[in-house]
């Protein structure tokens, strides 16, 4: 069954505040894009991109002898889709099975309180469907509310980019917060494993990765999900 997933890029172009000017350029990693792109669509489900801004991205991880990576940025369908995502207010939560956060440093600054994408995400997960998200794209977790109270996060065992991983990219005095230790303060289990190895855990419909060596584990343990979610298109 052909199902709909939302694809989350962070609308940010920096490694720092928007006032930084010095700041390094940032974006959206790619390989946590096109990775989980060719799983899924492989898989036959269809993807729409979104942003906090909606419009143009920008791209991080910029590494075009990944083949996948290539293919996804020469083909002009693809790349006009990630230079002219939908602003959240244009999505309709209960068109979609599933919502992905990709990662990329610079989703540290428009994830977290972006109070659109956290509803549509919290929607999306009370309507049957799936979370997911992967490296700093659990950013975009840590202010999602159920309709009952509590984080979506919270009790629930998840991966995301490390304090130790920060350190050994030089930009664990550079993010506004530390990710993993957000996500543990609000009470979820941050299971992590050693520098840069692939990690992806599971619990219930909430699929996350650590890193961007992660980020096609991520896609492939959201297809049987996928497969039984009850959700996927507009309610009747």
């Amino acid at each position: 069954m052909t199902q709909r997933v939302l694809f989350v890029l962070t609308s940010h172009d920096r490694k720092g505040p928007a006032d930084a000017a010095d700041a390094a350029p940032g974006g959206f990693y790619l390989s946590e894009v096109t990775h989980p792109h060719r799983v899924l669509t492989d898989a036959g489900h269809a993807v729409d991109f979104v942003s906090p801004k909606g419009g143009k991205t920008h791209v991080d991880g910029f590494d075009l002898d990944d083949t996948i990576n290539y293919a996804f940025w020469n083909d002009a369908a693809l790349r006009g889709a990630t230079e002219n995502t939908l602003a959240p207010a244009e999505v309709d939560p209960d068109a979609y099975a599933a919502i992905f956060y990709a990662g990329g440093h610079a989703t540290m600054w428009d994830f977290p309180d972006n109070a659109e994408l956290a509803a549509i995400a919290a929607r999306i997960y009370e309507r049957g469907g799936v979370v997911a998200a992967v490296c700093h794209g659990p950013a975009g977790l840590v202010n999602v509310k159920l309709s009952d109270g509590p984080y979506l996060v919270t009790g629930r065992d998840v991966s995301a980019f490390t304090n130790d991983e920060e350190r050994a990219v030089g930009l664990y005095d550079t993010v506004p917060f530390l990710l993993a230790d957000a996500l543990q303060e609000r009470r979820a289990r941050h299971v992590s494993a050693p520098n840069f190895q692939v990690q992806v855990v599971v619990s219930d419909r909430l699929v996350t990765g650590q890193n961007p060596a992660s980020a096609k584990g991520v896609a492939e343990a959201m297809l049987p999900l996928l497969a039984a979610a009850a959700v996927g298109g507009p309610k009747p």
